[in-house]
């Protein structure tokens, strides 16, 4: 049976060691398009003399964590079939410019969507000395593998998007954005085999969806929350649409209880790239 959910809940996983330093956040940060202008606030994202840590990072270990859990015991499938679709972080604590971590990682669900199973792996992120940094949703959809017989996944409501945004900007991406993002870690070939795209169903190389959900991330720390990566306490999109290298996303946002709703679209095509968006501060 290619997916069975209680074979792939119940599977522990050994914790991944992992660690980090200012050349490494650097290179994440040039992967979201960091580092366009020399303006103080955008140096500081790419300077190691007064670096500034996006909370995103933190999908960088947290991945190499879950990373043999994407498809271990019970989640057999082509990984051609695999899209990311939605991702959810907490942060428990700012990310320091250099450290050595654990983390714990876990598959806490698999759900029947009826067309897809959805797998949701966990990674919680720790210092060497115990201090939680992150906890980290990684939620992916493989196509043409649901009717197993699972659980459904509970239905989101979407954050509430009333009247004007607070935000209205347009972000261009990088055509070789890919080719950079793809060095922080995630070297599928979707993103840089035009062949390999097109057997996945894309007519090119598409952008990784941690990458549009980071860019979507720094442009409301850029310009609603002073610069301060350290204001955001939690963030959760889907990624509902793929972007190519090279297009522009318009970013949206609406002030809210919990902090901001979120969404991006891809500009010229008409289609959400970034859906479901809560930015927590």
């Amino acid at each position: 049976m290619p997916i069975d959910p209680d074979l792939a809940t119940s599977t522990v996983y050994p914790d991944g060691v992992d660690a980090w330093d200012e050349d490494r956040i650097i290179l994440y940060h040039l992967g979201l398009g960091a580092g366009a202008s020399v303006e103080p606030g955008e140096v500081a994202y790419v300077s190691e003399r007064k670096l500034k840590v996006l909370p995103t990072f933190s999908v960088i270990p947290g991945f190499e964590g879950v990373r043999p859990a994407v498809q271990g015991p019970g989640l057999d499938y082509r990984l051609a079939r695999m899209l990311h679709g939605e991702q959810e972080l907490v942060v428990h604590a700012p990310l320091p410019v250099r450290a050595e971590v654990v983390t714990h990682p876990s598959v806490e669900a698999v759900y029947d969507t009826g067309s897809a199973a959805l797998a949701v792996l966990k990674a919680e992120t720790s210092t060497v000395d115990g201090t939680l940094l992150c906890t980290n949703w990684f939620k992916l959809f493989v196509r043409g593998e649901g009717g197993f017989g699972g659980d459904a996944p509970a239905r989101v409501t979407p954050p509430a998007t009333v009247g004007p945004p607070d935000l209205d900007i347009e972000v261009q991406t990088l055509p070789q954005q890919a080719a950079i993002y793809r060095l922080s870690g995630d070297r599928n070939p979707l993103h840089l085999d035009p062949g390999f795209a097109r057997r996945a169903g894309f007519d090119r190389p598409i952008l990784h969806g941690l990458c549009t959900w980071g860019v979507a991330c720094k442009a409301i720390v850029d310009h609603l929350l002073d610069g301060s990566p350290g204001a955001v306490r939690g963030w959760r999109a889907r990624m509902a649409a793929p972007v190519f290298p090279g297009e522009a996303l318009r970013i949206q946002a609406w002030k809210s209880d919990l902090g901001y709703s979120v969404r991006a679209d891809v500009v010229g095509r008409e289609v959400a790239a970034i859906t479901n968006g809560q930015l927590t501060v």
